[in-house]
Formats: C-alpha cells, sequence, structure tokens
C-alpha cells in the first residue's frame, strides 16, 4: 500500500535528524514523562527477553539493558541507517534489520519473547493489524506485549473523532527533517477493538500526564494473549 511504503521512505530520509534528536534530548515529551513511562511499565513485569520492535536508534533498548542487565534484549527495525546507529551505541544488544512486512513473512522463525514492546511505531492500518496478528506466536507463553503511542484524545487535535488516516508533521522539530509521512489516527475504541479482534486482553492501561499541560502525554497498553 501507497501509504505504508511512504511510513518507511520517510524515515528513511529521517534517520540522521531522528537519531540526534534523541542524542540530543530535543523532544520535551519524552523527557518529561513517556520515556520513563514505558521503562517503567517493562521493568516491573521482569521480563527474561524482550523484543525491541522498531527499535530506531536503541534507546529503549539500551534502557531495558540498564535496568534488565540479566535480560536477553533484541532490537529490531526497518530502517538500516537507525540499526548501525544502533548498534554503534552499544555491544550488548542484538540489532536486525527487518521491516513489519519481514517480520508478518516470518523473518523472527520461531523467535518467542516473554514481552515485546512497541513504542511509538505503530503508525499504519492494515499492516499494524497483520503484525499484531503475526506476533502473537512470538510471545512466550504467560508473556507480555507492551505498547506506547499517543493518546487518542490529545492526539486527535482539532480533527473529527474518528479512525482514519491524516497527514503527517513534524512541528516541533528542527528543520533538518522533511516528507513526514501519512499515519492512521485510531480512537481509543478502536485501539481496544483492534487487540481483542487480533486475540490479545488488555490487562492493563495507562495514561501518562505531561506535568506541564496535565493532559494525557500517551497510553500504555499491556496486553497478553488470550
Amino acid at each position: 500500500m501507497q501509504t505504508e511504503q511512504s511510513i518507511l521512505d520517510s524515515w528513511q530520509v529521517n534517520a540522521a535528524p531522528w537519531s540526534k534528536a534523541i542524542a540530543d534530548k530535543a523532544i520535551e515529551s519524552r523527557q518529561l514523562v513517556t520515556n520513563a513511562a514505558i521503562v517503567q511499565a517493562i521493568t516491573k513485569l521482569q521480563p527474561a527477553s524482550v523484543l525491541d520492535l522498531g527499535c530506531g536508534e536503541g534507546w529503549l533498548s539500551r534502557a531495558l539493558k540498564a535496568e534488565l542487565p540479566q535480560a536477553s534484549i533484541k532490537g529490531v527495525d526497518a530502517i538500516p541507517a537507525l540499526i548501525d546507529a544502533a548498534k554503534n551505541l552499544s555491544t550488548a544488544i542484538d540489532y536486525t534489520v527487518a521491516s513489519y512486512q519481514d517480520i508478518i513473512a516470518g523473518a523472527l522463525h520461531d523467535a518467542q519473547y516473554n514481552l515485546i514492546a512497541i513504542n511509538f511505531a505503530l503508525f499504519g492500518d492494515e499492516l499494524v493489524r497483520d503484525l499484531l496478528e503475526t506476533l502473537r506466536k512470538h510471545i512466550t507463553e504467560g508473556g507480555h506485549l507492551v505498547i506506547q503511542t499517543l493518546h487518542p484524545v490529545v492526539a486527535c487535535g482539532d480533527l473529527p473523532y474518528q479512525s482514519g488516516w491524516r497527514e503527517g508533521s513534524w512541528a516541533g522539530f528542527s528543520s533538518d527533517f522533511k516528507d513526514a509521512h501519512p499515519w492512521y489516527f485510531r480512537t481509543l475504541e478502536d485501539w481496544l477493538a483492534l487487540f481483542l479482534h487480533c486475540g490479545y486482553h488488555i490487562q492493563s492501561m495507562q495514561e501518562p500526564l505531561h506535568p506541564k499541560t496535565g493532559k494525557p502525554a500517551s497510553v500504555i497498553l499491556n496486553c497478553i494473549i488470550e
């Protein structure tokens, strides 16, 4: 699908400025609330193995390794430049290039993990559904899928609160960012319905609050297999 491909194309173009933004701690919401929120949500589950899916330049993988030094951590991303950056920043983590399409096609083989984390890395529509269905077989019995994404009520902005494709924007980022990709907006109701459709039970949901605005900075869903 053209919209799904444009997401990959955009990240190919913006891999370097993204890595710089993370290194410079330039994304305020991440520094104030969402980074710590996802790390805490995962570490309290004490997984022995973690797959960081859509890992980017690997900040979450590195943070989890620091908190869970005995755990096996693997990072996967579709963008080679981001995986190269991740490898340069840590040799303690296994990083691999693979797209969601690759994973759906079997790139993870028979590997299973106690926890799969996806942090602000679900932008599509049908591809996300197919990915979530595929991931069920890669989660160990009793394991977890932990996802952090934009809170729909806040991310909706002034547009109607209904699911659908939306134009992307790098507003608030440096001028180095180009070619913002489209993204598929889901209402909270549709997020919950999607997980149920794909065979997950939502064990818990968190809404980390931005300390300056008092509004939800994200939503974190902790899912288990039905």
